[in-house]
Parts: structure tokens; sequence; C-alpha cells
């Protein structure tokens, strides 16, 4: 009985005129037609996603395959639209609802590739930072996010451009052309933006830095972690981030402190002016001895450690003593630094060279004589 009366309403559902002149076996076939494309889609989703388990993470075929599962279930809701609309009446063609539900579906459609698209940018992204990661130098790793944020923003303007002549009916053209005044005002709004566009240019052409570069700019000594479009980020040594404009980094000096092949130390010892002649020979002996060939010496020979009795300053006999240390590692550097100083101090000392420090000597005179008292 019960489920002779079920038969009998869902019979006059499905005869009855539910909205527009459609009943419901018409309503009924339109969502099940957009619910059966969109799990289809759901489908092979998963099944791309589990073919591209079989091989490496970042492979450029396991990235493609995810990219288009990825876009596969706004396709099929736009696919289970198209599919439904077949059951449905849209009234007179070329009415009101026909026209609202065909521009909505090129809309959707325009969206769906152009998310496709969107996704599919990964792709080369990941061919390239595979070509990268071939090459030693560093600086090709910073083409990889700008491609893919250059090629991400293409296809949203193009995105937009479609809809824009999908929703006007205009051609491309009357839409470039306005697009093209209104690029105009935005450039004379947006210049500091544009420059800095122009920095990144620059930056890209000259390479005065790479990814993970040591670099001083500006009084920010720090390591580049990023380079953008518009800015440049630098982890600072003491652990902040500072972010840079291209624009500003690409008109001032820029020291790579990554690129120096060595680390040139120059320093100046002091002794006392008590101190003889043949002490102050001895003293330029034992600093050549302690600086001649030192673990950082240059392979080529050319950068030989100099040692000279320079100058009778006002209270020491100086020697200024440099040296170049190769490569430029600089903790092997502050190591050798120090072994170079406790080297000196138990030197001078065995041969008993006195340091020099700042002294003064006062002579007093004598009162109502003009003798001056002994200091």
């Amino acid at each position: 009985m019960i489920a002779s009366k079920f038969e009998e309403g869902f019979a006059q559902f499905l005869n009855r005129n539910l909205i527009a002149g459609n009943d419901g076996l018409q309503i009924l076939s339109f969502f099940l037609s957009v619910f059966a494309v969109w799990v289809l889609a759901r489908f092979f989703k998963s099944w791309l996603s589990s073919m591209s388990r079989g091989g490496e993470a970042q492979s450029t075929r396991s990235v493609f395959l995810l990219s288009v599962g990825k876009a596969l279930p706004l396709l099929g809701i736009w696919g289970g639209i198209r599919l439904g609309v077949c059951w449905i009446e849209l009234g007179e063609p070329g009415g009101l609802a026909q026209t609202i539900v065909f521009s909505a579906l090129e809309v959707l459609l325009t969206i769906s590739i152009a998310l496709f698209a969107y996704y599919l940018v990964e792709v080369p992204s990941a061919w390239l930072h595979s070509q990268t990661e071939k090459t030693e130098s560093k600086f090709d790793d910073m083409l990889v996010p700008i491609v893919r944020k250059s090629l991400r923003v293409t296809v949203v303007l193009f995105a937009l451009v479609s809809i824009a002549q999908s929703l006007s009916d205009k051609p491309v053209s009357a839409l470039l052309a306005g697009l093209g005044l209104g690029g105009l005002a935005f450039a004379l709004a947006a210049q500091d933006t544009i420059k800095n566009l122009f920095g990144s240019l620059v930056i890209f052409t000259d390479k005065p830095f790479g990814l993970g570069d040591r670099i001083n700019y500006d009084g920010h000594d720090g390591v580049i972690e990023e380079v953008g479009l518009r800015s440049t980020r630098l982890r600072r040594l003491d652990g902040h981030q500072v972010t840079i404009p291209n624009g500003e980094l690409a008109n001032k000096s820029i020291h790579n402190i990554a690129k120096r092949p060595f680390i040139r130390r120059i320093f100046t010892l002091g002794v006392t002016y008590d101190t003889t002649p043949e002490k102050v020979s001895r003293a330029k002996e034992i600093l050549e001895d302690i600086l001649k060939d030192h673990e950082g010496m240059d392979p080529k020979g050319e950068m030989l450690p100099r040692v000279y009795f320079s100058d009778f300053s006002a209270s020491s006999l100086d020697f200024k003593c440099m040296y170049w240390y190769h490569p430029a590692a600089y903790w092997d550097y502050m190591n050798f630094s120090e072994w170079v100083n406790l080297e000196i101090l138990r030197r001078f000392n065995e041969e008993g060279i006195e340091f020099a420090f700042p002294t003064q000597t006062i002579h007093l005179a004598k009162e109502g004589s003009g003798e001056a008292a002994d200091p």
C-alpha cells in the first residue's frame, strides 16, 4: 500500500510542471547529468593522482598528471551542466533564459580552461627546476618563480579579457584598446611599481647575485632568499627579513660577499720605543715566519704575506702586516686569525719584545726656576 502510494506520488512529481515548463523528469535528468559527469571527473582525478605516485614526486610527468587532475572537477561541472541543459526547456531560441544560461556556460568554460592552464603552469616550472638543478649557478634558480608568476598572470589576464568579451559581445580589439587607455592611466599612477619591474629585468640581465648569496646592500648584510618581479627578500645575519624594491636595488652598489675569492686582513702591531733595533728586526722575522706558507696561501702564489716596519707613531714602533686567506671560508679564516694572534703573543713573550700601548710623559717645571723637574 505504501509502496503503491510512493510510486503514484513519484509519477505525479515526474509529470508535474515544476519550473518554466519543465516537469520533474527533466529537472531530475538535469541534476543526475551534473552529478554523473562530476563523479566521473572526480574518478579520473583520483586515477591520475594514483598514476603520478608511480614516479618521482617532482618529475615533469607527475606534475603534469597532478595539474590535469586538479582542473577536472570544475570541467566536470561544466560538462554536466552542458549535458543537463539538453534535458530541459529554456524557452524560445534567443530568449532571455537561453541567453543567460548559455552566457553563464561560456563564462564557466572560460574559467575552467583558465584554471586548467593555471595549474599546467607547474609543468614548465618543474621542467625548469630540474634543469637548473643540473647547473652550478644559483642565479638560474631565481628564474623558476619568476617564470611561474609571469605565466600565471598572463593566464589570468587572458581569462579576464575572454570573460569580458563573452559578456559584452564586443570584439577583442575594442577591449584591448580600452585596456590600453586604462593601462596608461594605471602606469601613471603606479610609476614605482613599473620602476621595480624594470629593476627586476636589470637584475636578471646583470646577474649581480644569485639565490643563497651573501650580499651587503645599504648596511644590510644577509643572504638572498627570493627574487620577485617587484622586490627581493634578504635574510639578514641577525635573523630579520628585509624586503628591498628591485628599482632601488638595481640603482645602488651591491657588495656580493659570496663572490669574493679570498679574505684580506690588514692589522698594525706596535712595540715600545725602548725596543732595540736588533729586537725590531727580530720582531719582523717572527711575523714573517708566522705568516710564511700558511694554510690560506694563494694557490697561484701571487698574493704573498707582507710585513713592514712602517711607522714611528706617537707611542709605538709600528709594524703593518697583511695576508690573504684562500678560499673565502669565513669561519676557517677566523680560526686561522686566532692562531696567528696567539702565536704572535707567545713568540714575542719568549723573545722579550714588549707590546706598546698609549702612554704619556709629563714634565713639571720647578716654581721660580726655568729648569724642568724630573718626570
